[in-house]
């Protein structure tokens, strides 16, 4: 509806026919009347925001020329929507550093001359979320904003840190983005479809605490991440328009999940040693497979036993007394205790004590139930004996020393079997108890090291002989501060006075009250691992000067090589000259057989002294421009293209750190291979490509030849490997090995992808160059 009063005087040209002009004019946020032509009318809001305040010396500029033309081309489509009638919007960066402003594209009424208008209304997000993103950046947390497709917009530090990513590096990416490699906790992929941010977006709820791996480029490993997802619906929208996505690192928490898991494994296989059951239900007191220990006894099949088909194997006498009972512990969180007999797989009823315990998370609620069966056979004849005399009294002490005897022989064989050597401390650091692979890796009995001060006795001093303080031990500052700790070098000193090796994890224990109450130690001799690093290095060392060794032979025979080759191809030409036609034609052939070995001899020498001379030149790398480098190779392959009628394009406009030789030759001899192995029935064509891949610049040279047979993809790396005849294609077998050998020198890797009759393209990775400065 348009403003049927006439214009005052002191209305700005432009807002006039507009309803509530004035208002708009007055509105704190940015706001822009756009014509279809492109002529912009900023409020005040606007000219401050766009213009730094300054008025457009035209008055009406151009609206694309008031934004970065990232920011401008995402608007472009809002606002050919909102010209055509229709509200739409759109998330922009205003300028680097700026925090995402949301644009609202709405129409307006139609200008004085009946052109199309539109309304582009600014509103930034509040200042709050850089406070926000600092704030999480003080937790530890990375927060990263994403638009409507998931482009990450906005990254806070913690992001770029548990990443690996660069700010730079980190924009644009969306969750579809395979280099993420994600992975759920089992190992499967985790499609970036069902990436919570995906969720959020997709259904504007809230998506918490999913567990996700990632592959972190910068360190070349995985981290764990809990992702939560929160959408952001602007007011009067029915879609999400952006998602906070905060993430957390938990990879340490994951791996000590992951030893804690290992522990368990140990502790079950020592409990199933036993002459007991072992079972375990869920949280509501299901009986679910699988149970080995159940089926072995009672030869119950998993869907006889399943949720309440346990109970056919107890005696139809117990069972009203077992229901009962296994109902109220489930009810109660209370341990499950009951005595009924249990029938054995040869029929046979055993009586047999059953006790349950419900496991707690660390939010109060019970993980699951762990239970066992013990046979009560010999029991029950001991107490038989004494129920004569008081067998309630019996029945009670029976029980109390049952329960210490399974506490007693559980923590007895978990310390006596466990491999790795175990000892406890109290706050003053006194060792309270040790395990005997404890006092066998350092030489002292068990009596001796409980009760004396753990620091004073195996861990004074450094590998070097240093006194080691108090205060900087791991182990001390752990009964401090309640910090677990890995170490995973140091020394702990031996009772004959020697050094042993070891890596120990050093756990924190704590009173009912929760206040650390001492430390439990896990120590392991590493004196086996470190003999076996120490020689694998010898090894290293030795492949190394073994390597060094043939190339300095190779560089040296072929060297030495040419000295009679040149001699021979000098009496052969001799030979040659006063001889031919002289002779019969048997020997004339015989002349040019020697003739053609020399060439291809001195060609084989002179390849294998390139070979040879690749990397022992000691030229400092420099920054090398990969197109000036393909210009230099067009000269060199100029006649094979002008003879094959073949073709070179190329686009790579990076620039990377080498050897300009050694890179001139590397791309002249996969051009050339590409121009070379060409099909008959078409033109040879072979195109370049660079692109930048973290710290290297990935460059791929492709081409329309006769490709390479799958089993052939490795082979042809190899020194003096031919895949053809040298009467069809000639050559020594040097290029690609000669070439292999230059990127590795350069600390980048080559592949090749080919399919028979189809081309082939040779990938290749060198080192980015570093920016000028």
């Amino acid at each position: 509806m348009t403003d049927q009063r006439d214009s005052r005087p002191g209305d700005p040209p432009g807002f006039s026919h507009v309803d509530a002009s004035a208002l708009l004019l007055a509105l704190p946020d940015p706001l822009l009347l756009i014509t279809a032509d492109g002529a912009a009318q900023l409020n005040p809001a606007a000219q401050a925001a766009l213009t730094g305040g300054t008025p457009e010396p035209s008055g009406q500029p151009d609206w694309a020329a008031l934004f970065t033309p990232e920011a401008a081309a995402a608007l472009r489509g809002p606002l050919e929507a909102a010209l055509a009638g229709q509200t739409a919007r759109a998330s922009v960066v205003l300028r680097p550093g700026a925090s995402v402003t949301l644009v609202t594209a709405a129409p307006a009424a139609p200008g004085p001359d009946g052109e199309a208008c539109a309304l582009l209304h600014l509103r930034q997000t509040p200042e709050p979320l850089s406070t926000a993103l600092d704030f999480m950046d003080g937790l530890g947390l990375g927060v990263a904003v994403q638009g409507r497709d998931t482009r990450i917009l906005q990254v806070n530090a913690s992001a770029t840190r548990i990443l690996g990513l660069s700010e730079a590096q980190l924009a644009g990416r969306d969750s579809m983005d395979p280099r993420w490699r994600a992975i759920h906790p089992d190992g499967l992929p985790f499609p970036g479809d069902t990436h919570p941010s995906q969720v959020a977006l997709r259904t504007g709820q809230t998506v918490r605490d999913v567990p996700m791996g990632i592959y972190r480029p910068g360190s070349d490993d995985w981290r764990w991440l809990h992702v939560t997802a929160l959408p952001h619906t602007p007011p009067g929208q029915d879609t999400p328009e952006q998602v906070t996505t905060v993430f957390a690192d938990v990879t340490d928490r994951y791996r000590m999940e992951a030893d804690l898991r290992g522990s368990e494994q140990r502790f079950r296989s020592l409990v199933e040693a036993t002459t007991q059951i072992v079972w375990d239900a869920h949280p509501d007191g299901t009986f679910l497979p699988p149970q080995p220990g159940w089926e072995a006894f009672t030869g119950q099949s998993e869907a006889s036993y399943s949720y309440a088909g346990w109970l056919n194997a107890v005696h139809p006498e117990d069972r009203a007394r077992t229901t009962e009972c296994w109902q109220r512990a489930t009810l109660t969180r209370q341990p499950y205790l009951v005595e009924h007999r249990l029938r054995r797989a040869d029929g046979t009823y055993v009586p047999m004590q059953a006790r349950a315990v419900p496991v707690i998370d660390d939010g109060g609620q019970i993980r699951e139930w762990v239970g066992t069966h013990t046979d009560m056979s010999d029991v029950r004849e001991a107490q038989q004996a004494l129920i004569d005399l008081n067998a309630d009294l019996e029945r009670r002490v029976q029980a109390r020393t049952l329960d210490l005897a399974n506490v007693t022989r559980f923590s007895t064989l978990l310390l006596t079997a466990a491999g790795e050597g175990i000892f406890g401390l109290d706050l003053r650091g006194v060792t309270t108890f040790a395990n005997p692979a404890a006092a066998r890796m350092l030489g002292y009995s068990v009596e001796r090291m409980i009760g004396a001060p753990q620091h004073a006795l195996v861990h004074h001093h450094h590998a070097d002989g240093r006194e080691y303080p108090l205060h900087e031990c791991p182990i001390h500052q752990t009964l401090q501060d309640g910090q677990t700790r890995r170490v995973e070098h140091d020394v702990m000193w031996h009772a004959q006075g020697h050094a042993v090796p070891v890596a120990y994890v050093v756990t924190p224990t704590h009173d009912e009250a929760g206040v650390v109450s001492g430390a439990v130690v896990m120590v392991q001799d590493t004196t086996e691992r470190e003999r076996a690093q120490a020689q694998l290095r010898d090894v290293i060392e030795n492949l190394e000067r073994s390597n060094q060794d043939l190339e300095q032979f190779a560089y040296v025979a072929s060297h030495d090589l040419q000295e009679p080759l040149r001699t021979v191809g000098s009496y052969t030409e001799l030979l040659v000259r006063r001889y031919q036609g002289q002779l019969d034609p048997r020997a004339d052939q015989y002349l040019h057989y020697m003739q053609d070995a020399v060439i291809r001899m001195r060609s084989l020498i002179q390849d294998l002294l390139g070979f040879a001379r690749v990397g022992r030149q000691e030229t400092p790398l420099e920054r090398t421009d990969l197109h000036a480098l393909l210009r230099a190779a067009e000269q060199n392959v100029r006649a094979t293209l002008e003879q094959g009628g073949g073709t070179l394009e190329w686009h790579a406009p990076h620039a990377v750190l080498g050897q300009p030789s050694l890179l001139l030759q590397l791309l002249t001899n996969l051009i050339s291979n590409g121009l070379k192995f060409h099909a008959e029935d078409r033109a040879p064509r072979v195109q370049v490509h660079s692109e930048l891949d973290g710290e290297f610049v990935h460059v791929t040279v492709q081409d329309n030849g006769i490709g390479i047979a799958p089993e052939y993809h490795t082979r042809v790396f190899d020194i003096f490997q031919r895949l053809h005849r040298r009467e069809t294609f000639a050559g020594n077998g040097m290029g690609l090995a000669i070439c292999r050998k230059i990127v590795e020198f350069h600390g980048g890797r080559i592949w090749l992808e080919s399919t028979p009759g189809q081309g082939s393209t040779f990938h290749l990775t060198l080192p980015v160059a570093p920016t000028p400065q």
